[in-house]
């Protein structure tokens, strides 16, 4: 336990919060250069191959970042986004790239969990819902 003195000479210390993901700064996305692309394996019970980009931060600092889906990879120096969470299976892999953000492609054949791959929303689904409403409404006046 500290004496009166000891605390009025130092204050007491707050504990540094642990940060994720370091590279970002606390911000939630960042602009970088890709550099190349490697393939790695992940951890133990899990195999397969996974694509990991080498990402250059304006900053000066390097990363490594996941590649999600599978397909077109982002050309060398091509400008793209990183968020972080990335995957807990790859070792040193800390962040994801942003499909569908600056010269990074979308995945062009995803309809399902399309956020994740940068893709825009058919024409047929959107205003689905207004749709649904103006039909039901239609069949009231009809009927």
């Amino acid at each position: 336990m500290a004496t009166i003195n000891q605390l009025i000479r130092n204050k007491r210390l707050r504990k540094a919060k642990h940060c994720w993901s370091p590279a970002l700064i606390r911000k939630p996305q960042r602009k970088g250069r890709f550099v190349k692309m490697v393939i790695e394996t992940p951890r133990k019970p899990n195999s397969a191959l996974r694509k990991v980009g080498k990402i250059f931060f304006f900053g000066g600092k390097r990363i490594a970042a996941k590649i999600p889906g599978s397909g077109s990879i982002p050309q060398k120096f091509a400008t793209v986004l990183i968020q972080g969470k990335g995957y807990k299976d790859t070792p040193g892999v800390k962040y994801k790239l942003v499909r569908g953000a600056y010269d990074c492609l979308p995945l062009f054949s995803k309809t399902k969990r399309r956020s994740i791959y940068g893709v825009m929303m058919p024409d047929s689904y959107k205003n689905w819902s207004v749709k649904k409403y103006l039909d039901a409404k239609n069949r009231k006046e009809d009927g």
